[in-house]
């Protein structure tokens, strides 16, 4: 009998990945379906993971905010979101119902620390933290091995910091809390301001001081909560060139050497690329399975 097959979703903002696999060097097959309305999106998802089976299991990296929480009747459900359309929908019955098995769930960012810490660039440490920087700012931690949650899932780029000097007249694009760390780094905030992705302005325009700057607050913030052995910082901003030196020069900075870990050391990008959400949804369904 060969190995069991793992059904996969990263389900995201503008587009669900979906894919089958053994193991991380086994994925079999893969797919992209746009992010339109719950009914069309979970009715592709369903159809594409039924026709690939049977499954063992099945592991869900979704955005956020999503229930974690097995005894809450909202397990499994888009919590309030600015997404249209999405809030308070179920993701989770409708593959369990139609695939006949146990489903794993966590946050995208959360399931990319756990692909991380088991495969990528975090293997070998104590407490590996992952951040997306894209159309949402999110964060995710592992912690000895396990994921952290507390009565929910973290909300990592949802606290609040100071302003950039140059950024003063900002009043941040979250729709819950303006100039939090999403709504002042995320894509969506630096085209409100600049009217253009981050890559594609001028090196030498000061919007990359800026984003970066506000990067180095949330590394320096981890390492004070948690001092991991790595942060990852992962996303679509994050693509821009020269960014990932710029942070980790700002976490130094700010850091005055306090901490152990050194931002030059510990900041760096996905060990698995863009693979990291996928393989996060197959740590999530060897989970479910097991």
């Amino acid at each position: 009998m060969g190995a069991p097959l793992y059904g996969l979703v990263e389900a995201g903002g503008t587009k669900f990945v979906l894919g089958v696999a053994r193991g991380p060097d086994d994925v079999i097959a893969t797919t992209r379906i746009p992010t339109t309305t719950p009914d069309e999106t979970i009715a592709a998802m369903v159809d594409w993971l039924a026709g690939h089976g049977p499954l063992q299991s099945v592991g869900l990296a979704t955005f956020g905010p999503v229930g974690v929480d097995r005894a809450s009747p909202q397990w499994g459900h888009i919590l309030a979101t600015p997404k249209p359309g999405w809030s308070h929908t179920d993701l989770v019955g409708p593959l369990a119902k139609r695939l006949g098995c146990p489903v794993g769930l966590d946050t995208d960012v959360t399931a990319a620390a756990l692909a991380e810490y088991r495969w990528g660039a975090g293997q070998g440490q104590p407490a590996v933290l992952y951040f997306t920087i894209g159309t949402g700012v999110g964060g995710g931690a592992v912690i000895g091995g396990q994921p952290l949650a507390g009565i929910s899932h973290p909300e990592m780029g949802h606290f609040h910091l100071p302003l950039h000097p140059a950024d003063t007249g900002f009043g941040g694009v979250c729709p819950f809390h303006g100039t939090c760390l999403e709504g002042l780094a995320s894509g969506p905030a630096i085209k409100a301001r600049y009217g253009a992705s981050l890559s594609e302005l001028p090196a030498d325009h000061p919007g990359h001081e800026v984003i970066a700057w506000y990067l180095g607050q949330a590394v320096t913030a981890a390492q004070a909560m948690f001092e991991p052995g790595r942060i990852i910082l992962g996303g679509g901003v994050m693509g821009t060139p020269g960014l990932l030196e710029r942070v980790q020069a700002e976490a130094e900075q700010l850091g005055n050497g306090y901490f152990r870990g050194k931002a030059r050391e510990i900041v760096v990008a996905p060990g698995l690329g863009d693979r990291s959400g996928l393989l996060g949804a197959l740590a999530l369904a060897q989970a479910a399975a097991s």
